[in-house]
């Protein structure tokens, strides 16, 4: 190679080396934000930025190339050392300017929507909506006076007292029910879960049979306890929401409640200061056997005991009530003492004496309803000299006597053990049964059969208080008559805008009926509720939660059945 040839080349080399210093030595600091828009290159930059490099890489002249191949070992070395050589004849970085962002609208400004409120479009507009704001709103107020004035008006509940509210249940041989005052008192949280609400007890005083000269009405027999049991006992019962009626009959052991009429006057005037005694022990009532005797033999007496019992509060939970007992079974006979004597309620025959002809005791029943507001009026079947429902009616009876009771109009009240259909035993006080899960383990047979059958009739029972305590129509709804004949009777409770009930009657034990219980105040169709003897039903006979329509209603022999009627409007 000559020396001419190789001062060419290594000028060349010479320059090759010194421009990029040169370039560098002219680069100017970038900017802070430069220097962000070069590190952090956008894609579209970074695509653009490579695009470009390969295009100008294309464009640059060979000369790393051309020098290897004529320059040999040395001239070799030197390119692949230099700066160029690294990069394959350099990199050109192009910063593209970004994209103008959209313009964003920032809304007007306080001088510019004043200008635009106040032109008259935007005045006329706001006129009319406005305009259309008010009329809109006195349309709906319109609308809603027409609505209220056109719905039907609720009727007010009737003033009902606390012994309106539910069933009460008599225990009128402390003894046979529970051996004394404190086994009563053992007994209240079982009986607080038939939804009773009060306990007529006794009487518990000391009687000696026709010996009036020892009778003493502050004194309790100690056959049955001592007056701190007995208030143990009414504290109890109040624990449990229910109330104590006292019951003092003078002469409960003989047969004549108030002795003779020749003493009832000084019999009168002890009871008089026994009420005072015992009302103000907490008692919440008196009853008393026999009232027709001493209302007619000392007629200012009997209107100062009304006066002490009934004249106590006049707060619904903490007035008194006065019951009175009679013997008699006459409708109109029973009509006129509960008027004339005055007492809340009044127990009498009329249901026993008319079971033999269910159309005579329909006829009693709507006698008492028309004359007499159903806050008076009560309904059983038995007592102290007449006995228990199981034995007045028949085993098989109980469950529809039960139901009788309980959807009259009126306050149902039970003599104790009528909720597991007791049976008298050679006395109207036979000896109450207490089951228990223990003990129902160890029967069988005939004792196993009588303890399901006591079970059966206490869940109508309790399912039956529990129902007339919850719906309007049982505890104060009309009374509908819907069929009478002598062994079928028919019924329905209304009351303003509640559910209707519809109870059926077959007195008949041998024959099914079928009856026709529509009515225009009543739907086309009930749903069964209650159904007594599920088991025994003759055909087509309706059981627990069937649909049945009201113009054919079946009931088997002996059968009664309770159907709930939705309200339609």
């Amino acid at each position: 190679m000559s020396a001419e040839g190789t001062t060419v080349d290594m000028k060349d080399v010479e320059l090759t080396e010194v421009e990029p210093t040169e370039k560098k030595e002219k680069e100017v600091e970038p900017t802070e934000v430069e220097q962000e828009k070069v590190v952090e290159p956008t894609k579209v930059e970074q695509e653009n930025e490579v695009e470009l490099t390969e295009k100008e890489q294309e464009k640059q002249p060979m000369t790393g190339g051309g020098e290897a191949a004529n320059g040999g070992e040395a001239a070799n070395g030197d390119a692949a050392s230099s700066p160029a050589a690294e990069n394959g004849n350099g990199t050109v970085k192009v910063l593209l300017p970004e994209e103008e962002t959209e313009a964003k609208f920032t809304g007007l400004s306080k001088e510019e929507l004043l200008r635009v409120a106040g032109t008259p479009g935007w005045v006329r507009t706001r006129c009319a909506l406005l305009a259309l704001f008010w009329l809109g709103w006195l349309g709906m107020l319109a609308g809603a006076v027409i609505i209220i004035l056109q719905a039907p008006r609720c009727r007010t509940p009737p003033a009902v007292s606390w012994w309106n509210q539910g069933p009460l249940y008599q225990i009128g041989d402390v003894q046979a029910f529970a051996d004394n005052l404190p086994g009563v008192q053992q007994k209240v949280r079982q009986l607080a879960k038939l939804k009773l609400k009060g306990l007529v007890l006794g009487p518990v005083h000391v009687a000696p049979e026709d010996q009036p000269q020892r009778l003493d009405f502050h004194n309790i027999s100690p056959d049955v306890g001592n007056l701190r049991q007995f208030r143990d006992l009414l504290q109890a019962v109040h624990k449990k929401n229910m109330f104590l009626v006292l019951d003092l009959t003078p002469n409960y052991h003989g047969n004549q409640p108030w002795y003779s009429n020749i003493t009832v006057t000084t019999v009168a005037e002890e009871l008089k200061s026994a009420l005072m005694f015992w009302l103000k022990e907490g008692v919440d009532g008196v009853q008393l056997a026999g009232v027709e005797q001493v209302m007619t033999a000392e007629p200012s007496l009997w209107a100062d005991i009304r006066a002490i019992v009934q004249n106590r509060s006049d707060d619904v939970d903490s007035k008194k009530v006065l019951v009175g007992v009679t013997d008699g079974g006459s409708a109109p006979g029973v009509s006129a003492l509960l008027g004339s004597s005055g007492v809340d309620l009044l127990l009498s025959d009329v249901l026993r004496s008319t079971a033999e002809d269910a159309t005579e005791r329909a006829q009693s029943v709507q006698l008492l309803v028309a004359a007499h507001p159903q806050s008076r009026l009560a309904w059983n079947l038995g007592g102290r000299s007449q006995g228990h429902l199981a034995s007045l009616v028949g085993s098989s009876g109980v469950k529809g006597h039960q139901l009788l009771l309980f959807t009259l109009p009126g306050t149902p009240v039970f003599n104790y053990g009528d909720e597991i259909g007791l049976l008298d035993q050679e006395t109207t006080f036979p000896t109450m049964l207490w089951d228990s899960p223990e003990a129902e383990q160890e029967l069988n047979g005939t004792a196993k059969e009588d303890q399901e059958r006591r079970s059966s009739v206490l869940q109508v029972f309790r399912g039956l208080s529990e129902l007339r305590a919850a719906e309007p129509a049982l505890l104060y709804g009309d009374l509908l008559l819907l069929h009478n004949a002598s062994s079928s009777l028919a019924y329905a409770r209304v009351w303003d805008q509640s559910d209707r009930f519809l109870a059926a009657f077959n007195w008949g034990s041998e024959e099914g009926v079928a009856l026709d219980l529509s009515h225009p105040l009543l739907g086309p169709e009930g749903v069964v509720v209650m159904a007594t003897d599920a088991g025994a039903q003759g055909p087509g006979a309706a059981g627990p939660g069937a649909a049945v329509a009201l113009e054919a209603v079946q009931l088997g022999p002996g059968q009664a059945l309770l159907i709930k009627v939705p309200y339609r409007g």
